[in-house]
């Protein structure tokens, strides 16, 4: 499949998990608001959806709950942001069988930081795994550009690691590039670290692109970092550079890592930067106060507009702009996920340009 992109049917794929998110209007609390609005979600097509709304293909493996209305909202929903999607369709059996992931999730305000409460019991996207796909037509007929994984989703079961690890191979076979954001949950990983670090690590060694902030770097490889809530991010850079030294090391197949720099002021406040080695190249975004409307979503607006931006074969130095502005556009939506109209609109983000367009 080398040097055939033309000929290649997506750009992008993820497998996810698809669920909703119920937030409360005007910033409430959970249990507190009593109205909320309900949109379709996933980390995995929240990266997605940069390329999406920039005209890109972008595509997501998922499963559904057969004859379920919310199944129904999910496909409506994504059809809508142009992400076009496969996966099978799973009998309900039952009030107590298969359902869509629930997301309550309240955005904050000032000093009262955020709350995120899931819901996960019967999960349907905990039993996908890799006979629910045809990934030889994907990946031999259709043909894929690029392919992102999430350590979200990997860690949600044994049969979604073992997905995971066989989209890896098969991806790298087949001259697909590999993009992984390690996205490690403590939550996830409890009473079984050993065979999450181990599909981590296999799946870390096919990659190509390298996304964590510390805490994933050191929690899903075992890689040293800075500590978490520690110094001031602007004096542990070189701790940052010399963690991604480390993983390079350990994992040389990648060409590009990035790490995202995230402090918060208040609910509505934050510290926003990142840091990108790209092709023996460093890139750095210092930090810049941003305004934040609801953060969920921000580090997966990060990961979709550098994957874009590599997509697109900008360089390195752009490639950290584009994804630092559409993580700082992302926080500004009251969807988890950004909707830029265009290229200069996320650039004008970057620039520090809000004046009114007409």
């Amino acid at each position: 499949m080398k040097g055939e992109q033309h000929l290649m049917k997506y750009d992008l794929i993820a497998p996810t998990s698809m669920g909703i998110r119920l937030c409360p209007l005007d910033r409430q609390p959970v249990g507190v608001g009593g109205q909320y609005n309900m949109t379709a979600t996933s980390a995995e097509s929240n990266v997605l959806n940069i390329s999406a709304s920039l005209g890109l293909s972008a595509h997501a493996l998922s499963g559904f709950v057969k004859d379920s209305p919310i199944a129904a909202f999910i496909k409506g929903e994504l059809r809508r942001r142009n992400i076009s999607f496969e996966g099978p369709e799973m009998d309900a059996g039952g009030p107590w069988g298969y359902r869509h992931q629930i997301n309550f999730a309240d955005a904050g305000f000032g000093p009262r930081g955020p709350r995120v409460y899931n819901d996960r019991a019967g999960e349907a996207g905990r039993a996908l795994k890799a006979e629910d796909f045809d990934l030889k037509r994907l990946f031999e007929r259709d043909g894929v550009r690029m392919m992102h994984l999430s350590g979200l989703f990997l860690a949600l079961s044994e049969q979604t690691a073992a997905l995971c690890v066989k989209l890896a191979e098969l991806a790298q076979a087949n001259g697909t590039q590999v993009s992984f954001d390690l996205n490690h949950r403590a939550s996830f990983w409890t009473g079984r670290e050993a065979a999450l670090r181990e599909a981590f690590t296999r799946i870390a060694g096919l990659s190509d692109i390298l996304i964590g902030n510390e805490e994933d770097y050191q929690l899903a490889l075992g890689i040293q970092g800075p500590e978490a809530g520690g110094e001031q991010i602007h004096d542990q850079m070189d701790a940052f550079r010399q963690m991604i030294e480390q993983a390079r090391q350990a994992f040389p197949r990648a060409r590009v890592f990035a790490t995202t720099l995230r402090q918060v002021i208040d609910a509505n406040r934050h510290l926003w930067g990142a840091l990108l080695f790209k092709d023996g190249q460093w890139h750095t975004a210092p930090q810049r106060e941003i305004q934040v409307l609801d953060r969920i979503g921000g580090g997966d607006g990060f990961v979709g507009g550098l994957l874009y931006s590599l997509l697109r074969g900008f360089e390195g130095e752009k490639c950290l702009q584009f994804a630092w502005a559409t993580g700082a556009l992302a926080v500004t939506m009251l969807e988890d996920y950004a909707s830029p109209v265009d290229e200069a609109q996320v650039m004008a983000v970057w620039a520090g340009n809000a004046r009114v367009l007409r």
